[in-house]
């Protein structure tokens, strides 16, 4: 194959990777980063515990181990919320186990 023939077909297979390129960089800057995920234990005035999370995946599954163990529904906000536990130290670990987060008390 000659030089012009090999530069026709390079042209004809760069240029859609060239075209996408330049979308995919603009999307990419628009998009916000995910918050950091967190988990946080409260006492209420009854003595049980109350666990709540934010920053993990909406729409996805996180199990919790502790005094109590389990799993909970993450919202659309990429939020959970628990009350009436027992004991206050908790693990929190998303279901893809890429995210651990060890709940930290809160004092008011």
């Amino acid at each position: 194959m000659n030089r012009t023939r090999r530069l026709a077909v390079l042209a004809v297979l760069a240029a859609p990777a060239l075209a996408v390129g330049p979308a995919v960089a603009a999307h990419a800057s628009t998009t916000a980063a995910p918050a950091a995920a967190k988990c946080n234990v409260e006492v209420d005035s009854a003595g049980k515990y109350h666990v709540w999370g934010q920053g993990f995946p909406a729409g996805t599954t996180v199990t919790y181990s502790g005094s109590t163990s389990g799993s909970v529904p993450i919202d659309q906000s990429g939020r959970f919320d628990l009350g009436g536990l027992t004991g206050g130290k908790y693990v929190v670990k998303t279901a893809d186990g890429k995210t651990t987060v060890t709940c930290t008390a809160v004092h008011h």
